[in-house]
């Protein structure tokens, strides 16, 4: 799995997770539970990866949903 995605914002995440999930794109939100278990302050980002097989898919998937400035290089 690749990370292509680090953020705080759950709004973004749903968002993310549900274009990934229509697209069948396999993938995985990282660090779920630190980020709660530190109290959701806000401190520890959740990774969105994805299978690396489809990383460019994924990737462009995103970009052509306006969510390209929270994409990791």
């Amino acid at each position: 799995m690749i990370e292509i995605m680090r953020t705080n914002d759950p709004v973004v995440i749903s968002f993310v997770e549900s274009l990934l999930k229509e697209a069948g794109i396999a993938h995985f939100i990282a660090d779920s539970n630190m980020s709660i278990m530190e109290g959701s302050l806000g401190v520890l980002a959740r990774r969105i990866m994805v299978d690396g097989e489809r990383e460019m898919e994924a990737r462009q998937l995103l970009k052509d949903a306006g969510v390209e400035q929270e994409l990791r290089s």
